[in-house]
């Protein structure tokens, strides 16, 4: 969510809010899209045996960074609430956080832990850029239903990326390993997480600007010379909406600074990564300014999923070099044909009442339903994660290409095999 047409909208937000309110009006905008999933290869978009509960919590420190936990959680009393999830965009002062829609889940309030099966892998989820954690809490409790921890730092950042993707770009990758240090310490005896999670089997995934966190994260690293070929390229070619070099090239400078070094890089930066990163998801998430060789300290599996029509972060230039560079013994790629970008974020039930005319852009696709469309994440994203952060063989045998057919996908697999045998496990 970074393009210079959601800064646009946001304006429009802003002026809508100070002359009208805050109301909601029910309703979905929604197109029919390619379909119901099939009964028969749908396993892991339906939802797991566990509880979900989940917490806020805050790590401490210089700059506190607020986190969101979604977790498998113990359940005695009777059926899962439901959860009223705010659908939010942070924006400038003095708006502040802005709902523009919300939308219904089910996890239990600071719901006990179920250490029965723990500690459970840890999953890192990055927001999209100036996107509330909770628009992605549809994904978060379906992999802790699935046995999964899952840490969602709200990246301190707002909607205005002309002044504050360049900053997002070296401190988004800083709270990953902050929430990596926070579990180490809290995982262990007295800790707030005691028992429920680990950090020895790790993945990071996001969606947008996420999935570059997740990319750096898992040891992508930025290239000022690839970067800049690659825009000057799209600036000769006359390419619509090569937005990201507009706002990241003017600014390495600032970057370096804020990263500590002594001055800009003339090719590959150093890497912001843990070692104990097993595994990476990124969904609709920008890649360009890693190039190729930038993104081949990638060695760990990856699955990138993202919508071939999409215009934010464009599928050449984020999903298939994703998957065409990193060098880890297995990856997918997914494309949603003729998907854009927002079709990720949460459900909206309901639409806020201003957002109605610029709803298309947050909250449908002109192509896809958005409820098939999350149900395809959350099918090949659990798959993914049980195959590489538990060795589930019959998970890693569902992302063999030859077991892989969905309206509507595009779908691409090195290292998974029908028999359940991926290489390298």
């Amino acid at each position: 969510m970074q393009s210079r047409l959601f800064w646009i909208l946001a304006v429009c937000i802003g002026a809508a809010l100070c002359i009208g309110g805050l109301s909601a009006a029910v309703g979905r905008n929604e197109k029919t899209g390619a379909g119901a999933m099939r009964a028969d290869t749908d396993e892991y978009a339906r939802r797991g045996a566990s509880w979900v509960g989940t917490q806020a919590l805050t790590i401490s420190g210089e700059t506190p960074l607020e986190i969101s936990v979604w977790y498998p959680a113990a359940n005695a009393a009777g059926p899962e609430e439901t959860t009223t999830y705010p659908y939010t965009l942070k924006m400038g002062d003095p708006l502040g956080k802005v709902t523009i829609a919300s939308y219904t889940g089910q996890a239990i309030p600071g719901g006990a832990y179920d250490l029965s099966h723990g500690p459970y892998p840890l999953v890192i989820l990055s927001p999209g850029f100036a996107i509330g954690s909770s628009a992605y809490a549809w994904l978060a409790e379906h992999l802790a239903s699935h046995g999964l921890v899952v840490i969602s730092p709200d990246h301190a950042e707002r909607l205005d990326p002309e002044n504050e993707l360049w900053r997002a770009t070296v401190t988004r990758p800083q709270d990953v390993l902050t929430v990596l240090a926070f579990v180490d310490e809290q995982a262990g005896p007295g800790g707030q997480l005691e028992g429920l999670v680990t950090s020895d089997r790790v993945a990071v995934i996001g969606h947008s600007y996420g999935g570059y966190t997740a990319l750096a994260a898992g040891g992508a690293q930025l290239d000022t010379q690839a970067f800049a070929d690659q825009c000057e390229a799209a600036y000769q070619a006359g390419e619509p909406n090569p937005f990201l070099c507009d706002m990241l090239q003017p600014h390495w400078a600032d970057m370096a600074a804020l990263a500590g070094l002594d001055a800009v890089p003339t090719g590959r930066w150093p890497a912001w990564a843990d070692s104990r990163i097993d595994a990476v998801v990124s969904i609709a998430g920008d890649a360009v300014m890693f190039g190729p060789a930038g993104l081949a300290g990638v060695n760990v599996p990856v699955l990138a999923i993202g919508g071939t029509a999409d215009d934010d972060s464009p599928y050449e230039w984020g999903t298939s070099p994703a998957y065409q560079n990193t060098t880890g013994p297995r990856k997918v790629r997914i494309g949603l044909e003729g998907a854009g970008h927002m079709l990720f974020t949460g459900p909206c039930e309901p639409v806020r009442w201003y957002l109605k005319p610029l709803s298309a852009e947050f909250c449908s696709d002109a192509g896809w339903d958005r409820g098939y469309a999350h149900d395809l994440v959350r099918h090949f994203t659990t798959a993914f994660l049980l195959a590489e952060l538990k060795h589930d063989p019959a998970a890693t045998a569902g992302l063999a290409p030859e077991r892989v057919s969905f309206t509507g996908v595009t779908y691409n697999a090195q290292g998974y095999t029908g028999d359940g045998n991926g290489q390298g496990f």
